[in-house]
């Protein structure tokens, strides 16, 4: 019995193909499962890179204390003003994007720092990712699912794991 299963119905990532659309931004009110807390010491320069950079909006904020913004559905950050690390953490926060975004996210983190963005790779996961500083020296890996490829050696790769695509012999159904 597999613990994998089609999870989409609930996700806000799309399905992965090359014609994968973004879903819009979400400016509903929920209880967040998870964010991230980020201090800065500029949070007008923090909020600039985030938004026009990483594709992020303001939901709401307290001026000079606390900016939310948010990206799709529970891709949420609190930026803070406070300190920043000073060298980059080795941990990374990844958030889901569409295939077709990537060169346009990195485009514009490059146009607001040329040397924050270093990427697209593709990765034996089957995604496509481009990873990004911060001003606050946070890792932010932009992360694409590319199309599944049955054929693939990373399809065979996750089959040695026992994770088969969906409707391929396993019991997704009963998940759902």
């Amino acid at each position: 019995m597999s613990n994998h299963y089609d999870a989409f119905e609930f996700s806000p990532v799309p399905p992965p193909g090359p014609d994968a659309v973004p879903p819009e931004p979400f400016r509903g009110i929920y209880g967040m499962p998870a964010f991230l807390t980020i201090p800065t010491g500029d949070l007008t320069a923090s909020v600039d890179f985030w938004t026009r950079g990483l594709g992020f909006f303001e939901l709401f904020s307290i001026p000079g204390e606390l900016v939310h913004l948010r990206r799709w559905a529970f891709q949420d950050v609190l930026l803070v003003s406070g300190s920043p690390a000073e060298q980059t953490p080795a941990m990374s926060v990844s958030f889901a994007c569409v295939l077709n975004q990537l060169d346009a996210l990195a485009d514009a983190c490059r146009a607001l720092r040329p040397t924050s963005v270093d990427g697209p790779v593709d990765t034996p996961w089957t995604t496509r990712d481009v990873a990004v500083i911060t001003p606050e020296n946070v890792r932010v890996v932009l992360t694409a699912a590319k199309p599944f490829d049955p054929d693939s050696e990373e399809a065979r790769n996750l089959a040695a794991m026992g994770i088969t695509p969906p409707g391929v012999g396993d019991d997704n159904e009963v998940h759902a």
